[in-house]
């Protein structure tokens, strides 16, 4: 086969596109230098990924296992918009792993400080905004656009930012990059097989920059059959303005004890191979450089420019040129091929030569970790690797014992945790404070039951008495449960705690809720009075005056009272408003829960867990009291009802 024709069929399958486009110049951008001086990455680094895509990040997690790698690579994802707890599974070797969701980088930022990179699969549209939210963040240090399409004039805009900022950026464009055996991104170097394949596994001595992703990954394998692989490579996108160059790697590169050989593929289109030219002129790029320029092929189509899929591939002034390009760095001192066809073996020499000369001792290889096989090629051969359907972050029953958040069930009994600790581990997973744990028990044994007449014990009176099993009877209670009953609870907790924290005052807040048409939940009772007082209020407000390090919203609440006292002397705080204050103030007050986090808990109904709990106390003593009595089908007395039946409705006439 011409190697001129071969030349011009890889550069079209580098550039990702089968057909030859034309396009216009659109200049270059010069003095730009984002190099950073050593390693990108190392077997502790650690990325965020944005924009959540399955199977790269499998491929990432795959490669750290083979690698031997200690931990996973990838330490949370961001999603915009999702809701906060939100995880995504993925395997680590055998191990499945619940990575973390994010709604922001921000977040995801700051709840992983070690995280150095962010890998942003967004698309072409949003990849500038989410990509100069990253190069803000302080500990992000390397931004990674895969997305093409990207407005010059945002990439223009994003490599300022990240000269000013002290980051590397690359892509976009790109496939991304990898250190062999410490760090690889996305879907740089294909399936795991091609990974061992091409030894990335483990590191070699070798540096390569590419702007193809789709090269990249053949060159790879190219240096493996040549030398004792990669150290490190880069792809560093083919758009006319790379976040970096192959400059500012080869500069890096130069750098590296590591890297004993740089091997660099260039294309037709734009200067940045004169950057290297200039780096061997002066001197400072002093080890092996294998260089090649594809487009070679350009020079035999009759027009003035022609664009090769790449945007930044295009012929244009004679400068541009692969040829021209070749020649320049062949005159500085650069390993030059005569043709593509002749790169691989030029590779070869070259490492052989500092080999012998004792410049380098071949890296050993490395057996890498078997990766267990994935559900459709582990059937075929009797292995399996099935993700689970549920995840348990409270307790553990696979060891000698069970576990609740990790604390052995022998402590709790030989320690004696209370049952306020065993719901403080299990609901809140952390033990709250004493007085805290107490308060817990003394709602629970306020609340336990107020009586036969209330909805949830007639519900499990009635059902007990048709004859259904303790279980029905519980839950025909339970299911009275909600905004008139019992879920009060949770409405005044968050009521309460909104308007405090607002700053609102009590009687706006009143006649606000009025104007809303919403009652003010927690205040008002059936039977108790401002001369009447619910003893369970009075004892509860006791203990937390005593106990509680504030009562900040039990005393907005009382102020709350005072104001509706004065409507009518029936609207008191009620137990539900006094439960919901205090269960707010010691959320706040034990200091081990954000702002944000006591909020999710009272949306989560925590709180009316908490009733229910209680609750479930008296209505089971109600369905076994009905059951140990003998008592018969509860019918209700006619009596009792009102009936408005309405009068005997007449048929209509119907028209012949």
């Amino acid at each position: 086969v011409d190697g001129r024709w071969l030349d011009a069929l890889f550069l079209a399958i580098g550039s990702g596109c089968g057909n030859w486009l034309f396009g216009i110049d659109s200049g270059l951008m010069e003095g730009m230098d984002t190099a950073t001086n050593g390693d990108l990455f190392n077997r502790s680094t650690q990325a965020i990924f944005f924009n959540y895509k399955a199977q790269p990040i499998q491929r990432m997690l795959d490669f750290d296992y083979v690698s031997g790698r200690d931990k996973p690579s990838i330490a949370a994802i961001v999603t915009p918009g999702a809701s906060a707890g939100g995880f995504q599974k993925a395997f680590f070797g055998r191990t499945e792993l619940a990575i973390p969701v994010y709604s922001s980088i921000h977040t995801a930022a700051a709840a992983h400080p070690l995280a150095s990179v962010l890998i942003n699969f967004a698309s072409y549209r949003s990849a500038y905004e989410s990509s100069l939210l990253a190069l803000e963040e302080p500990t992000l240090r390397t931004i990674v656009i895969i997305a093409e399409g990207v407005p010059e004039r945002d990439t223009k805009l994003l490599i300022a930012t990240a000269q000013r900022t002290g980051k590397i950026i690359i892509g976009p464009a790109t496939v991304g990059g990898v250190t062999a055996g410490a760090f690889k991104i996305g879907d740089t170097g294909g399936t795991i097989e091609n990974i061992i394949a091409c030894k990335l596994h483990r590191p070699g001595s070798v540096g390569f920059v590419s702007k193809s992703g789709g090269l990249s990954n053949e060159m790879y394998n190219v240096l493996a059959r040549t030398t004792d692989g990669l150290y490190e490579g880069i792809a560093v996108g083919g758009d006319g303005y790379p976040g970096s160059t192959l400059t500012d790697h080869v500069k890096r590169f130069a750098k590296m004890p590591q890297v004993k050989m740089i091997v660099m593929l260039g294309e037709l289109g734009g200067s940045d191979e004169y950057g290297v030219v200039e780096l061997l002129k002066s001197g400072e790029l002093q080890k092996p450089i294998v260089s090649w320029v594809t487009g070679t092929c350009a020079k035999w189509f009759n027009t003035s420019e022609v664009q090769f899929g790449h945007a930044g591939a295009k012929s244009g002034a004679a400068d541009e040129s692969a040829e021209a390009k070749n020649s320049a760095l062949k005159d500085a001192g650069a390993l030059v091929p005569e043709s593509f066809q002749a790169f691989e073996e030029l590779i070869r020499s070259t490492y052989d030569s500092l080999v012998e000369k004792g410049l380098h001792v071949p890296v050993l290889d490395v057996e890498p970790q078997s990766l267990p096989k994935d559900l459709k090629t582990a059937m075929k051969k009797g292995e399996l690797r099935v993700a689970t359907n549920i995840v348990c972050t409270i307790s553990d029953d696979r060891g000698e014992e069970p576990t609740y958040v990790g604390v052995p069930i022998s402590e709790i009994i030989e320690q004696k945790y209370s049952i306020g600790e065993v719901i403080s581990l299990l609901w809140f997973k952390t033990l709250l404070p004493k007085w805290g744990t107490e308060f817990l028990e003394l709602v629970l044994v306020t609340a336990a039951d107020h009586g036969p007449c209330v909805s949830g014990a007639h519900n499990s009176i009635v059902a007990a008495r048709a004859g259904r099993d303790l279980g029905a009877s519980l839950c025909s209670g339970l299911l009275t449960i909600g905004p008139r009953f019992g879920g009060a609870v949770d409405a005044a907790a968050v009521n309460f705690k909104v308007a405090c924290d607002g700053n609102i005052t009590p009687v706006d807040f009143v006649e606000g809720m009025k104007k809303k048409g919403q009652r003010v939940e927690g205040i008002g009772h059936r039977i108790k009075t401002a001369e009447n007082r619910d003893k369970r209020v009075q004892l509860l407000s006791e203990y937390a005056a005593k106990n509680f390090p504030k009562t900040k919203y039990l005393e907005y609440a009382q102020k709350v009272e005072n104001y509706t006292l004065q409507k009518a002397s029936n609207l008191v705080l009620n137990i539900d408003g006094c439960i919901g204050a205090l269960f707010v103030d010691m959320l706040s007050g034990c200091g081990q829960f954000s702002d944000a986090e006591v909020m999710e808990m009272l949306e989560l109904g925590a709180l009316n867990g908490v009733f229910i709990l209680s609750r479930s106390i008296g209505l089971i003593g109600h369905a076994l009291d009905q059951k140990r009595m003998k008592q018969p089908l509860y019918r209700h007395p006619t009596d009792d009802v009102l009936y408005a039946e309405s009068e005997h409705p007449k048929r209509p006439r119907t028209q012949n």
